[in-house]
């Protein structure tokens, strides 16, 4: 299991609401819009990064980690595992302070370099299912 309980307690309750959701885009019939939905529903902010940086969710997009104007706590991956590793050395070199690999999204050294450099990391998990299951959480 890459992400004990606690740790995913942590990053949904205390690490802050910026997520940046990398793979986000326009289209509805991805698990990353659906994703993002449920987050913006329990009080997160959302922020689209894609190389199209199109506005999704009523929330503006950026290009790359990189380009975001301010800080962001939470990067939420919806990449492929071979691509997941440099999206992951970029929330560290961007400061963000977890790291979220979802659902078939799995890089060993990836979520070792994470842990190594101070993030909190989840791999192989989804947000939108661990997060109704945390107690007292409801969807605003």
């Amino acid at each position: 299991m890459y992400g004990d309980t606690e740790t995913v307690r942590r990053i949904l309750t205390e690490l802050g609401d910026t997520w940046a959701v990398v793979g986000l885009s326009t289209n509805q019939r991805r698990a990353a819009y659906g994703v993002a939905g449920v987050l913006q529903r329990y009080g997160k902010r959302i922020v689209p990064v894609h190389p199209k940086a199109e506005t999704v969710l009523g929330e503006p997009g950026y290009p790359s980690l990189d380009a975001i104007p301010f800080d962001v706590d939470v990067v939420d991956v919806f990449v492929r595992s071979d691509l997941a590793g440099a999206v992951a050395d970029q929330a560290v070199a961007i400061g963000a302070g977890a790291l979220w690999f979802q659902l078939g999204v799995i890089d060993e050294d990836a979520y070792a370099r994470a842990r190594a450099a101070g993030l909190a990391m989840v791999m192989d998990r989804c947000p939108a299912i661990e997060i109704p299951r945390l107690p007292g959480e409801a969807a605003t």
